[in-house]
């Protein structure tokens, strides 16, 4: 299980804000008498403005993410740092995650941070199926609501030496995306079908026969999207290994 960080980034900062508002109630009670605040009180009241301020940020505005996995190869590789947009998809309360104002809602496309049901693991996934959507994988090929998405070859991209995949472009509506597969589908790509339902995304890797995601878990309700990915900052599988920064632009 993960360590579930902005629980607690919440209670560090309000144990350093009780503690500044603390500090402040000594220095105004002593004023005039040198008598400093307990220790503990001075010691721990200067993190709150520096928590407090992460705590915004990082609930509100943008929060990093490191892919650990190859579920969204070629998309996103093993190791790459990114940046995921708080708010596209609507504020929400930290920890609790109540949207408390709407601002957007997924497209098809969109590469989005999630937790799955029935788990409490931070996963990332490609959007391919909003509410109501007939979502269908036939030998790898992706249809919604009956349209079959297109996949075209890159010149250059065969695979590795054995061949077994392929890379190609795949266009999801109004995304054009990179996408591997097997040139024989696995389980998940040779013939599957499902409803999304309402208040539901569906959610598929670019590994698409590489990926743990809706075709075995189902479709993510609502109240467990994170915020859209936009961004790659930085590269750095192995700890012992030097970061790099050549892969840093927008995700697509």
């Amino acid at each position: 299980m993960d360590m579930d960080f902005p629980l607690i980034l919440v209670i560090l900062t309000a144990i350093a804000g009780f503690m500044w508002f603390l500090n402040k109630f000594y220095l105004s009670a002593r004023r005039g008498k040198d008598q400093p605040s307990p220790w503990y009180v001075e010691s721990t009241a200067p993190f709150f403005p520096v928590l407090f301020v992460v705590l915004v940020v990082r609930s509100f505005v943008v929060e990093p993410f490191q892919i650990p996995s190859g579920s969204m190869i070629p998309t996103l590789e093993v190791g790459d740092f990114i940046l995921v947009n708080k708010f596209s998809y609507g504020l929400r309360l930290p920890v609790l995650g109540t949207k408390v104002l709407e601002v957007g809602e997924p497209k098809h496309g969109d590469v989005m941070v999630f937790v799955p049901p029935k788990d409490d693991r931070y996963f990332i996934k490609r959007v391919v199926g909003l509410p109501g959507d007939e979502v269908r994988v036939i030998d790898n090929y992706l249809y919604i609501n009956g349209k079959k998405m297109s996949q075209g070859k890159i010149p250059g991209k065969v695979g590795n030496s054995l061949s077994n995949y392929r890379i190609v472009n795949e266009q999801l509506h109004d995304v054009e995306h990179l996408l591997r597969r097997q040139v024989e589908a696995g389980k998940y790509g040779r013939d599957f079908f499902e409803v999304v339902p309402e208040g539901h995304y569906f959610m598929v890797g670019d590994n698409r026969d590489n990926s743990w995601d809706s075709r075995a878990w189902g479709a993510v309700p609502e109240k467990n999207i994170v915020g859209k990915a936009f961004a790659i900052w930085m590269q750095w599988e192995k700890m012992l290994s030097v970061p790099t920064f050549d892969r840093v632009g927008t995700i697509k």
